[in-house]
């Protein structure tokens, strides 16, 4: 069993249209990095400099969010859910 990532519709096009990536991980951001490492582009689009997650970018476990748990060192475990979440600003 591995890690399901779920892809929003905004960074489909990077992922050839994949709403969920699946990969093996023990943390977030071992998650992270194996999705980068799938689709070029994907860093850029989530990483403002290496280990640091861009601020509009939020990511959750379980429906957890991870800035609420360990951030990126948050483990995850065979079959859990991993949601990238865009920020979405308005007025």
């Amino acid at each position: 069993m591995a890690i399901k990532i779920r892809i929003p519709t905004p960074l489909r096009a990077v992922t050839n249209g994949a709403d969920m990536v699946e990969v093996q991980a023990g943390t977030v951001d071992e998650a992270l990095k194996h999705l980068c490492g799938q689709f070029t582009g994907m860093e850029k689009r989530l990483y403002k400099q290496p280990g640091e997650l861009n601020r509009f970018v939020n990511i959750y476990v379980n429906d957890e969010d991870i800035r609420f748990l360990n951030n990126l060192q948050t483990p995850i475990k065979d079959g859990d859910d991993v949601s990238v979440v865009p920020a979405i600003a308005g007025g």
